[in-house]
């Protein structure tokens, strides 16, 4: 007979140690899982302790401290492991009153001290925190740090920026002081010198670390997770590269900013910390919106969360206009309300939400916002212009700052007002708000944006239209698949009806030119903005009488289908076809039999190719990963347009 193996008590600590000392801590959390008695021994339980605090799985540390204080009241050491622990895992009342027991023993009163600050800063009890702070010794080199971070926390970033870049100088380089720098100048929104930190924090992480496989998810390898290891948190690496991720967010650098999330060391979706949750959710939105929402209310239910979350998750669904979701979660959460909004994202939010019940409430809360910001802007304009005056560049610098702080929380405001009108379809109502606020905004983007496409909605001020379009794609010209296709293809369309068909041309070709280079470069992305343009022209003419230059038009946008067909393609040119099928039943239009062959063969290929492409735009969570069921296929839709077709065709 065999036995089996028992492991001694010699045996298992040995084992276990050293797997610590290789920094193996799951391996060794499962080996003293593995034996019954580890758990009620000393040893046994301080490496569990241990282990767990290492990954940092703080609450089932605190657990196993918790009782080796309970068997072991004299080791103080216990007790400060203990608070380390409570801390850590957010407990901070529980936390502050286990260090009170530790105060009085002269050994731990500077840790002890500092750990108290930094719980009643996490408290945002910034008083206590700074009177903590003041009671540590001068030459602490942690002091200099800990008054920085308070600083910052009062948001003077610069006195701050001071004080990190000295304890730098005094220290040497540090990781998590290289951050605390990079997020000074983040909030300073000067991004190059926090960029140029990120970039060293994670160089020494690649140097000094190559078991964190740094890049190697963007670059396609497969990698195991590295896990919650204390290594990882002393990098700083996981706050460098989310750091990364929101400045290139901030810039619009969209894929910078998912590149810099892939980066990072790779870990499984449950090990993810809060704020890379977040960014996950933010900067993957537009890809995956309904998982995008689901991590943002996972994220509205932990304690705590990224600050930004509440905010990010109502504006959002305002933008998706679900707004019941939104009056619901404001009404579910009154009490993070004050925490979590501005009194002016407040007021906006509330006036957006109103806009569905009572578009006349919604709009007189907007101009009591933009009358507020107007006033504030035309006084800031003022400062500005007196500081220049007085050749103060550093004043005029924060000022300018200041002023466009201003404007950007303006512009939200004036265009909920114009969509307010916009809705209604009374585009002079809003081409007048606009011109109202010209004053301010006529050199800001979006402002150019938005006049441009109420003047190209009006059909009488093509030539206006296109003088607001130009420049911005312009600017854009030598990366014009950077442009929104809508732009472009209003563009068009507004070359074409003010009769410069060359310059349409031109652009088009532009266009193609750019997107056959980016398709060689990578066969698998998906381009769609010649489709869209041609889709835009085609249904332009279809809507003036012309269906057989119409619909050649939305036919070419499609090609070739494996990449252009999906299911907001396909949505507009259906509704071409339909229009052309409306029109031929009546009577009011007759097109030859060659064209008619062309769209028969048109809807075979999209019948061959569409079995998979949903015809539903917005299908339920439940259904986003299912196989669609058969009459919600573009190749079901394209078969019934062309037995409608064949059948009018045979009468």
């Amino acid at each position: 007979m065999y036995s089996a193996h028992v492991i001694n008590d010699g045996d298992f600590t040995k084992t276990v140690y050293n797997l610590v000392k290789e920094s193996r801590f799951s391996e060794a959390i499962k080996i003293l899982h593995g034996i019954p008695e580890s758990s009620s021994t000393r040893a046994g339980l301080s490496l569990l302790a241990y282990c767990y605090f290492y990954i940092q799985d703080f609450n089932n540390a605190a657990s196993y401290y918790e009782q080796l204080t309970e068997m072991y009241p004299d080791n103080d050491d216990y007790k400060l492991y203990y608070t380390q622990s409570l801390y850590q895992a957010c407990s901070y009342d529980q936390a502050f009153q286990v260090s009170n027991k530790l105060i009085e023993n002269p050994k731990y009163t500077g840790p002890v001290t500092k750990l108290q600050a930094a719980i009643k800063y996490s408290q945002e009890d910034v008083l206590s925190a700074k009177s903590l702070v003041d009671a540590c010794p001068s030459d602490d080199p942690d002091k200099e740090v800990n008054l920085g971070c308070l600083l910052y926390k009062d948001g003077n970033y610069e006195e701050a920026l001071a004080k990190f870049v000295n304890a730098i100088q005094n220290q040497g380089f540090k990781p998590y002081l290289a951050y605390n720098v990079a997020l000074c100048y983040y909030r300073l929104k000067e991004y190059g010198p926090s960029l140029k930190y990120c970039a060293d924090i994670i160089e020494k992480g690649i140097r000094d670390h190559p078991e964190l496989s740094i890049g190697m998810q963007t670059e396609g390898i497969e990698v195991r997770s590295v896990g919650n290891t204390l290594t990882l948190h002393e990098t700083s690496l996981t706050e460098a590269f989310n750091l990364k991720a929101a400045i290139e967010y901030q810039l619009k650098n969209i894929d910078a900013a998912r590149e810099a999330l892939t980066d990072m060391p790779p870990r499984a979706e449950y090990e993810l910390d809060a704020v890379t949750l977040h960014n996950q959710a933010l900067m993957n939105f537009e890809q995956n919106p309904s998982e995008g929402f689901e991590k943002l209310q996972f994220l509205l239910q932990q304690n705590p969360f990224p600050p930004e979350t509440f905010a990010n998750l109502l504006l959002l669904y305002c933008q998706h206009e679900c707004y019941d979701l939104a009056a619901d979660i404001l009404a579910e959460n009154a009490h993070l309300t004050y925490k979590y909004l501005t009194p002016y994202l407040y007021d906006f939010l509330d006036a957006i939400i109103t806009q569905q019940t009572s578009p006349s409430d919604a709009y007189q809360k907007l101009d009591e916002l933009a009358s507020r910001h107007t006033e504030q802007l035309r006084k800031l304009a003022k400062q500005v212009q007196e500081h220049r005056n007085r050749g103060d560049i550093e004043i005029v610098k924060k000022a300018i700052m200041e002023y466009e702080e201003c404007l950007d929380r303006y512009i939200p405001v004036l265009m909920g007002q114009a969509k307010i009108y916009w809705d209604l379809e009374n585009y002079p109502q809003v081409e007048k708000i606009f011109r109202k606020s010209a004053e301010f905004c006529n050199e800001h983007d979006t402002w150019r944006l938005n006049v441009a496409h109420v003047l190209f909605m009006q059909e009488n001020k093509f030539k206006e239209a296109t003088g607001f379009y130009e420049p911005l794609v312009k600017k854009n010209y030598s990366e014009i698949l950077n442009v929104n296709a809508i732009v472009l293809a209003n563009l068009c369309v507004s070359y074409i009806m003010t009769s410069q068909n060359e310059e349409a041309e031109e652009l088009m070709r532009k266009i193609e030119k750019e997107e056959d280079q980016m398709s060689f470069e990578d066969p698998d992305k998906k381009y769609f903005h010649h489709c869209i343009i041609n889709l835009v022209i085609g249904t332009l003419y279809c809507s003036k009488g012309n269906y057989e230059f119409g619909i050649s038009r939305v036919m070419k946008s499609l090609e070739p289908y494996n990449k252009k067909l999906g299911t907001d393609t396909w949505f507009y040119t259906k509704r071409c076809f339909l229009s052309l099928i409306e029109n031929l039943a009546k009577h009011m239009i007759v097109l030859r039999d060659a064209i008619i062959q062309e769209c028969v063969q048109f809807l075979e290929s999209c019948e061959l190719h569409g079995k998979s492409v949903r015809t539903v735009a917005y299908p339920t969570l439940s259904e986003e990963n299912e196989v669609p069921n058969g009459k919600e296929t573009v190749s079901y839709e394209a078969r019934k347009l062309k037995y409608l077709l064949l059948k009018l065709q045979n009468y």
